[in-house]
């Protein structure tokens, strides 16, 4: 537990842990009031309302548990390569959908930039600046989108995320030397291999702010997502769902669909359209 002086080793006053439990109650995030046992010891008295959360039900024997990746993140980092590996945009709309549906502000991170080129960077992700999110082009090589990128972590609390082999440890190394590597070995600590964990720590920045690595974000499902509510978390089609000429429209066969009609004519992105016909089948 972080406080204004130092980190205490802290625990739950009994009462907090009365009742029935389907979820956590206290997680990486969460602002809560303590008191302090001793100079290393504490106790959580309370614990602040989310403002929001992202979470995922994690199945036990004796029914469904809603597991809290992280508490009150005030953004969502996603982090993908322009190269090296391709980057995986299906992964990146299906974690765009989950920030959606959390109401977290989205920033997306192209790295690599330096193995793509610029202009090839831009074709990549340019689909995500038009429809509105940010998206900052990095290259801790040239050192590309370093410095926007720090500013963009300062003073707020990231939930970062990304494939495998995107360079997230290279960029925090270059944000603050290491950080990545105090991230990675944490990762491979808990997770005896980083696709499996969904254990998530934050690590706090100089200048303010921390970072919380979020790797259960991988293996997040739609669980709560009805195939209808899909339409509210593509910024591109929600404004037209209202043209359609069926007020049930599925966006996949119907005549007189004004989302076909905005893809046939170039306003939709292909890609992106194909990711939200294959998540409304749950084929992704």
């Amino acid at each position: 537990m972080q406080t204004e002086e130092d980190p205490l080793v802290c625990r739950l006053r009994g009462r907090l842990k009365r009742g029935a439990r389907k979820g956590d109650i206290a997680t990486i995030g969460d602002r809560v009031e303590v008191s302090r046992l001793n100079e290393t010891e504490g106790m959580i008295e309370e614990i602040e309302p989310r403002r929001r959360e992202i979470s995922r039900l994690a199945p036990l024997p004796q029914g469904e548990y809603l597991q809290i990746i992280i508490a009150n993140p005030d953004q969502a980092v996603f982090v993908f390569a322009c190269a090296e590996p391709s980057p995986r945009l299906r992964m990146l709309d299906r974690f765009l959908v989950i920030a959606e549906k959390q109401q977290i502000p989205a920033l997306i991170v192209a790295n690599k930039v330096d193995l793509a080129g610029m202009e090839a960077a831009r074709n990549l992700f340019e689909r995500y600046t038009a429809i509105g999110y940010a998206v900052i082009y990095t290259s801790v090589k040239s050192g590309e989108g370093i410095e926007a990128l720090h500013q963009r972590l300062s003073g707020v609390i990231s939930a970062l995320a990304g494939p495998s082999g995107v360079g997230k440890s290279s960029l925090l190394n270059a944000i603050q030397p290491g950080l990545g590597l105090e991230i990675q070995k944490i990762s491979h600590a808990t997770g005896k291999g980083r696709h499996t964990t969904v254990v998530s720590e934050m690590f706090p920045l100089k200048d303010g702010g921390y970072v919380a690595d979020t790797p259960g974000l991988r293996a997040l499902a739609l669980w709560d997502i009805e195939p209808e509510e899909l339409d509210s978390y593509f910024p591109e089609i929600k404004g037209l769902v209202a043209d359609c000429a069926f007020s049930n429209c599925t966006h996949s066969h119907e005549p007189g669909c004004a989302v076909r009609t905005a893809v046939n004519s170039g306003h939709i992105h292909p890609e992106r359209y194909d990711s939200y016909i294959r998540l409304r089948s749950n084929k992704e």
